[in-house]
């Protein structure tokens, strides 16, 4: 295998995640203290966590995790559910698990680096996307359907969508998993910000529940607020697709860590509370980033996002925007991700936008800081 190019959304969190004080492009919502995950837990969960030995753990996860992730679909089972160390290992699995050279993949643009990445380097070809800002990052169908080809494995999407946060419209979803069920074609839906949604009845379902060609990813990182978990899954009713990942896992994490397992169910049984939370959490920064967008005006374009906690707003300033990001890390300790992060392979990305997100606490904290710098 050839040697991946440089993941630069991570060697950008490198050298800044840790160390800036106010940490505004986040992607996920605010995570739990561990008092606080396990309060949630009733007797049974809790006398597991307690019981738990820490020895290895079977690969496809426990099977009361793969019984609380089947829940949260309409009509899965636990045998549809193969669960990974995080959602990265699944983008990896399923991506050398669908690809070899000879096949064709549609990835949308802008994405999240690795599902383009991989998909570049297991396909003999791949073509991008666009999510225009113009139309409110929504995707073109008939865009779509022009980049079909013979041999066109999987078209790979991801929604709300990391950048922009952006959600296709029913219809246009739905025409999506119609062109793969024509065809023949996989769906590979990254659903991590499912359950953020601005407005509920933008909630799409999730594809693994309408085809049975789909893999919709999660994971316990993004809406869940639990990244140190490193739990996710791919749910999908192709079990020989699974098995194929299963094995690739083998070669990777081979199985989770167990305390995370038990944990991971704990929130899932309880994501009706957790989920809640978070969406008030992001409400109400959202407001909060709206009115300072509003405020600065002169500096920023911004609509809101229709889903998850990240959005990709527009720097209006002659300096452009890697020289404005480096400058608030730098001077103020302001933490965003500027549009190079996002740059694509197969397509050009906007040049001035950056993403912010809003999913953590100390919103007001942090804009504060960011106010105090635009008025130097």
């Amino acid at each position: 295998m050839s040697t991946l190019p440089e993941f630069r959304l991570e060697t950008y969190f490198t050298a800044w995640e840790f160390t800036a004080r106010h940490h505004l492009c986040a992607s996920d919502a605010q995570t739990l203290r561990m008092s606080e995950l396990l309060a949630l837990a009733n007797d049974d969960e809790r006398d597991r966590w307690d019981a738990l030995s820490l020895g290895y753990g079977e690969t496809w996860g426990t099977p009361p995790l793969r019984e609380a992730i089947a829940a949260t679909y309409e009509g899965l089972s636990a045998a549809d559910v193969l669960t990974f160390a995080g959602a990265e290992e699944g983008i990896y699995c399923a991506m050398r698990a669908l690809l070899e050279k000879g096949d064709h993949a549609i990835v949308s643009v802008p994405n999240y680096q690795s599902m383009e990445t991989l998909a570049i380097e297991y396909a003999g070809s791949v073509t991008g996307i666009t999510l225009h800002a113009a139309n409110g990052w929504q995707p073109d169908l008939d865009e779509i359907r022009a980049a079909l080809r013979p041999n066109t494995r999987v078209i790979a999407l991801n929604f709300p969508n990391n950048p922009t946060g952006a959600i296709p419209r029913r219809d246009i979803f739905d025409g999506i998993v119609d062109l793969c069920r024509e065809r023949d074609i996989y769906l590979f839906s990254d659903e991590v910000y499912r359950g953020l949604e601005r407005d509920p009845a933008l909630r799409l379902p999730q594809a693994a529940d309408l085809y049975d060609k789909a893999l919709s990813l999660n994971v316990m990182s993004k809406a869940y607020g639990l990244p140190g978990l490193r739990i996710g899954w791919i749910a999908s009713r192709d079990h020989a697709l699974l098995s194929r990942m299963e094995r690739i896992k083998h070669y990777l994490s081979i199985c989770n860590s167990g305390p995370s397992e038990v944990l991971a169910t704990i929130a899932l049984k309880a994501r009706e509370s957790i989920l809640a939370r978070n969406v008030a959490l992001c409400r109400d920064n959202l407001s909060m980033l709206t009115a300072f967008f509003a405020e600065h005006a002169q500096h920023y374009d911004w609509t809101a996002p229709d889903g998850g906690c990240v959005g990709f707003a527009r720097y209006l300033g002659a300096d452009g925007i890697e020289a404005h990001c480096g400058r608030l890390v730098e001077e103020a300790s302001v933490l965003l991700l500027p549009s190079s992060v996002f740059a694509s392979a197969l397509l050009p990305v906007p040049t001035d936008r950056f993403r912010v997100g809003y999913g953590r606490s100390g919103m007001a904290e942090g804009l504060a800081v960011w106010r105090e710098f635009l008025a130097r």
